[in-house]
């Protein structure tokens, strides 16, 4: 037998568990820098760290080597677009927020309007793990809408609801 797992044999399962959806965003140079992320966690409380996995080809992980901020918006079922154009390959590297409604946070980074969360970082730590690296963030402001429950979940490749 061998000992290496078949790419697409941990794809399907791990397509089994599902997750959130969120935008992640940072800002660099002046510009904006987004992309959909469902492989997040809460890390520690004290103090609060979050962490988010990202591939290591990712422009979005560059850029946030560079500026040491980011942000996480937790998207409602609406997100759904928003979502699809930032998973999208080969979207323009400008831009990429122009038709997403957003506000900036206190360290400066692009949040999604329509959020269920926010959550703002600076960067703590990050460690390669294979084709990814894991981005850990110190939280330095978060908010939540307590009157929301309609999350974006993403289960077997593909966009879903609670309801």
């Amino acid at each position: 037998m061998s000992s290496h797992l078949e790419d697409t044999s941990l794809r399907f399962a791990m397509g089994h568990f599902a997750t959130g959806v969120t935008i992640a965003t940072t800002l660099e140079d002046g510009h904006d820098h987004a992309m959909t992320a469902n492989s997040i966690t809460s890390v520690s409380l004290e103090p609060p760290l979050v962490l988010v996995s990202v591939r290591n080809d990712s422009g979005w992980l560059d850029a946030v080597d560079s500026s040491g901020v980011w942000g996480i918006s937790l998207l409602p079922e609406s997100g759904r677009p928003a979502a699809s154009w930032l998973s999208t390959g080969g979207r323009p590297l400008y831009g990429q927020l122009s038709q997403i409604p957003h506000h900036r946070g206190e360290l400066g980074v692009a949040l999604v309007d329509d959020s269920l969360a926010t959550l703002e970082c600076r960067t703590y730590a990050a460690h390669e793990a294979g084709d990814h690296t894991l981005v850990v963030g110190e939280v330095v402001a978060s908010r939540a809408d307590a009157r929301r429950d309609d999350p974006l979940i993403y289960y077997r490749s593909r966009y879903t609801s609670t309801r």
